[in-house]
């Protein structure tokens, strides 16, 4: 591998005019726009309806704080300010709402494009650029650029925040450090990384504004345990985020699957074979720079590893801009065709992870797997209203929620429901059905592919350490239940079942 030039020595690049920033940041937002074109009208998915939707919708209807409608936590109330401020001036709508994040994608795309110039600066070729290309084909940058969830926001303030600190500008990054945490709460971790360096280098007077980050939160958190009794906003969110974690082998899965992520899965491991052999044989990484953004990167990795019991990749999305960013790097230290093949290989893998998912158990809204199960459940909606109007659905949730209230895309009007905690066999052998209830079944857990049956060791693991009992189908409703199927949809591996109880024949 070619020595790193000394970046000491190297020309110091010239500043990028105000004008043309301003157009790279346009560039990115209409790329990101017209990507998501086809999904603009797609209804909300998961946690968006489960509760930052209905947060900011209570603030926009109601002038709600603490939401009402669903079961208030820990979040701040940033997004759902911000969705609401934006729902005041445009009325509610799903479009509106997926153009809004999407607008914020586009200026976190631009704010991981100056991190990187900042701290790729001296290498040749263009590796902002490439940085900034992997980011915006991510398939969870993909995803979580059109949801209305907090992890692309906290990804926006923190690329900020780390940029301003770089630069030298502490009150600038402790103002947009204030702003991450009302936001997300793990945003903590920026801030309190910075003020430890600067605590560090004796810069002691600057780290106290960093400190302002904390306090905000610590006022939010107070506000939420005088409205709730709870400083996390209620005892099961508590229970679930801060001490189911810390289990030795739920905490050890989770910092491997964290690693896996990382460093292994959509094809990263060729970008992380560049940064190995960089690290191992340059003095790339070395700089002061460099040095805080791995702080950063790793103390964040920790902080959502041993905080939250759903092990989402989704909460590493901060991560992601230094890690390409650090790829990009690595590879400018190649031969130029060297160097286009690897980029290439990295952003096809990307492209290709898109669409195919690997054949183990992985959250939906990693990929566009996820649009395939909403026009499942959308299509499933509009055949419960047309069809099916006047019977109470039994489901579990999220499909429960989805067909209560038109607020989320998928009715008309809200439909009667009966919601269940799970399809194990336990909970679907003793329900007792209505004559005017139907139950639909589908795949909550999607597990692509035979892979607890490959590894059956695995599967008695989770349902010991994570209380999974398996999901039931059709044929076990109809078994056990004595139900008759009425209709069933499938989308891609996805599948959904309808069941009634059989209509009883009249005899005169």
């Amino acid at each position: 591998m070619p020595r790193l030039h000394d970046q000491g020595t190297a020309p110091a690049p010239q500043p990028a005019r105000r004008s043309d920033l301003i157009f790279i940041g346009f560039a990115f937002t209409l790329i990101v726009l017209l990507i998501h074109l086809p999904y603009l009208n797609l209804p909300l998915f998961w946690d968006e309806m489960g509760q930052f939707v209905p947060a900011a919708l209570d603030l926009w209807r109601q002038g709600l704080w603490i939401p009402q409608s669903t079961r208030p936590n820990v979040h701040p109330p940033g997004l759902p300010a911000l969705l609401a401020t934006v729902w005041w001036v445009t009325g509610y709508s799903i479009p509106v709402t997926r153009v809004v994040m999407l607008l914020l994608a586009g200026c976190t795309a631009t704010a991981s494009f100056l991190l990187a110039i900042r701290l790729c600066r001296g290498l040749p070729g263009a590796p902002a650029f490439s940085a900034v290309t992997l980011l915006i084909f991510s398939p969870l940058f993909y995803t979580q650029a059109m949801l209305a969830q907090l992890d692309l926001p906290a990804t926006l303030l923190t690329v900020w925040a780390l940029y301003e600190f770089l630069n030298n500008r502490v009150r600038r990054a402790a103002l947009v450090c204030v702003a991450l945490v009302l936001v997300k709460e793990t945003g903590l971790v920026a801030p309190l990384v910075f003020a430890a360096i600067l605590w560090r280098e004796r810069r002691r007077r600057e780290a106290i504004w960093l400190l302002a980050a904390p306090a905000v939160l610590a006022g939010w958190l107070e506000v939420l345990a005088a409205s709730t009794g709870h400083w996390l906003g209620n005892r099961e969110f508590e229970r679930y985020n801060l001490f189911y974690p810390l289990h030795p082998v739920r905490l050890g899965a989770a910092l491997l699957r964290r690693l896996f992520y990382l460093c292994v899965d959509q094809f990263h491991f060729i970008g992380w074979a560049a940064i190995l052999a960089a690290a191992r044989n340059t003095r790339l990484y070395r700089s002061r720079d460099w040095r805080i953004a791995a702080i950063l990167a790793a103390a964040h990795v920790v902080a959502v590893t041993m905080l939250g019991g759903a092990t989402l990749e989704r909460y590493l999305l901060p991560v992601l801009p230094l890690m390409y960013t650090a790829m990009a790097a690595a590879w400018s230290l190649y031969a130029p065709r060297r160097r286009q093949w690897n980029e290439i290989l990295a952003l096809a893998g990307l492209v290709v992870s898109l669409f195919w998912t690997r054949p183990l158990p992985t959250p939906l809204e990693n990929n566009l797997a996820m649009v395939s199960f909403i026009r499942l459940h959308q299509e499933t909606a509009e055949f419960l209203e047309q069809q099916r109007s006047d019977r109470i659905v039994v489901t579990a949730w999220p499909l429960s929620e989805a067909v209560r209230s038109p607020d989320f895309g998928y009715i008309q009007e809200g439909l009667r429901v009966r919601e269940i905690p799970d399809f194990s066999p336990r909970t679907v052998s003793s329900l007792v059905l209505a004559e005017n209830e139907i139950l639909v079944l589908y795949r909550l857990d999607w597990n692509p592919g035979p892979f607890y049956e490959w590894f059956p060791w695995l599967a008695r693991l989770r349902a010991k350490y994570y209380g999974f009992e398996g999901e039931v189908d059709g044929e076990f409703a109809r078994q056990r239940l004595g139900l008759q199927t009425v209709a069933r949809f499938h989308r891609g591996p996805f599948w959904l079942e309808i069941l009634e109880k059989p209509a009883r024949l009249n005899f005169r």
